[in-house]
């Protein structure tokens, strides 16, 4: 390529600047898609006993959002199972947390902190069992996804749904072995407000005729979030339901504030007395499932963990780790959550899950800092657009779960009014009722999930995963 720059006649200049032009233009394309095959990670005894992926996908304008992702390939029938595009709540949630504490093939084990390298076990409930899975770090700034300039460090709701059609569609030509595959648009929490949109957007694209074809088949949401009339209305009643605010309280509630919790008016003053009693009231409650306790997140402030360890391994630092206060204990669901910090920020983790160096000072969970705009207030219109077209869903809730609870849920499924199929009913696993499932004539699945929390496949894994099999092969639940 040089001797035919020098032999063009250009002035030395011009040929610099060509010279960068196309290494640019070929590291762009690098930057564009690359992926790896991950056999071993630290902390996993012997070599994984599933193929696991890693990997960026370039999307937006001059690709400067770089979207990181896992990829496991189904450990059933790859060529026949679906594939899953699965996107973690927040928004800034990494599709790394669901991996290790919900879905996904390996979970960190979580045992007292000794020092060394948190290590990994098998998880024998994995929803990979019957899908392959693509968790993706979306939107920009969660996880490994990084921006390489200012301006594209900035997302919001329509924005995270562009960028996901667009990650999936080069993913698919990337990896166009999947194309036949069914796909299903899925995830928590709140990525239940862009995924509806993101599967109607692919459904109008495809009878555009665009390239590749998704095999869309439909779309799962777990303890979703789409409407705060119903999901945050909800939280009075849930609570009341629950026994968790008085009789009398209840009922002072609805009569001042007109069953409208939200927006409420700055000059109802007898509402907003009611509303502080019952914030009052729940203040001791954990949302995310309310039976747990209240325990100390996994450092409210992480980067101070890694500021104190970054220049050593956190074998010699143990003892700075512990002084952090507030600190989970091991009997706290959070604690696994710390050690996922210790485990993703070491440097051979990083080097095994191939991260580009430079690009993510510190990983965390979730990422409650990234720049982001929430433009779609509800999704409910775009359930009612792939009713109309027959798309297969799975709403699924975590009955303990009263950061959306159910409740909620419930409301904004009978407000499509469609007429149900097969009525309230137990579905059961291993003989014992495993939470109450409903069904539509829109193919649209309703289920609870008995004492599960936000989100339901934390806390029952085995009836999640019993659940997601018997929908993935569209028999009832």
């Amino acid at each position: 390529m040089l001797s035919f720059i020098r032999e063009s006649g250009r002035p030395k200049s011009m040929e610099n600047l060509w010279i960068l032009a196309v290494l640019l233009f070929h590291f762009g394309l690098g930057l564009a898609a690359s992926h790896s095959t991950v056999n071993y990670l630290p902390g996993f005894r012997g070599p994984l006993p599933f193929e696991l992926q890693t990997g960026y996908v370039g999307v937006d304008k001059s690709e400067d959002v770089q979207l990181f992702y896992y990829f496991i390939k189904s450990e059933g029938n790859p060529k026949e199972d679906p594939l899953l595009l699965w996107l973690t709540g927040g928004p800034g949630c990494s599709g790394l947390s669901c991996l290790l504490f919900e879905i996904g093939p390996v979970a960190v084990e979580v045992v007292e902190y000794n020092g060394s390298l948190p290590t990994l076990t098998l998880n024998t409930h994995s929803w990979t069992q019957v899908a392959s899975i693509i968790f993706i770090d979306m939107p920009v700034g969660t996880g490994f996804s990084y921006a390489r300039t200012q301006l594209a460090s900035h997302s919001s709701d329509l924005m995270q749904v562009r960028q996901a059609i667009e990650f999936l569609r080069k993913w698919l030509r990337d990896h166009p072995e999947f194309i036949s595959n069914p796909i299903y648009i899925s995830g928590d929490s709140y990525s239940g407000k862009t995924i509806p949109a993101i599967t109607q957007q692919i459904s109008e694209e495809n009878e555009k005729g665009m390239e590749p074809l998704v095999n869309l088949k439909g779309y799962i949401i777990g303890n979703g979030v789409t409407d705060s009339s119903f999901d945050s209305n909800s939280k009075i009643p849930y609570a009341h339901g629950m026994s968790l605010i008085s009789e009398e309280l209840y009922e002072s509630l609805k009569r001042s504030c007109g069953e409208e919790y939200v927006d409420i008016d700055p000059s109802n003053t007898e509402c907003l007395k009611h509303m502080q009693e019952f914030n009052e009231d729940l203040s001791g409650i954990f949302p995310n499932h309310i039976l747990e306790p209240i325990c100390a997140f996994a450092s409210p402030k992480p980067f101070e963990l890694f500021e104190k360890t970054r220049s050593r391994s956190f074998g010699d630092n143990s003892k700075d780790i512990l002084q952090i206060d507030p600190f989970p204990t091991i009997g706290c669901r959070s604690y696994g959550y710390l050690l996922s910090y210790i485990w993703v920020n070491d440097k051979s983790v990083r080097e095994a899950l191939h991260i580009r160096e430079g690009t993510v000072k510190h990983w965390l969970r979730c990422n409650y800092g990234i720049s982001y705009t929430n433009d779609m207030p509800s999704s409910i219109k775009y359930h009612l657009y792939l009713s109309k077209k027959g798309y297969r869903s799975l709403i699924y809730s975590g009955d303990h779960d009263m950061i959306v609870p159910f409740l909620g849920t419930q409301g904004w499924i009978r407000s499509l009014n469609y007429s149900i199929v097969n009525d309230w009913r137990p579905w059961l696993v291993e003989g014992q009722i495993a939470g109450y499932t409903r069904t539509y004539s829109n193919r649209m699945t309703f289920a609870t999930v008995k004492n599960g929390g936000h989100t339901a496949p934390e806390y029952k894994p085995a009836e999640c995963i019993a659940m997601l099999k018997r929908w993935i092969s569209e028999k009832p639940l």
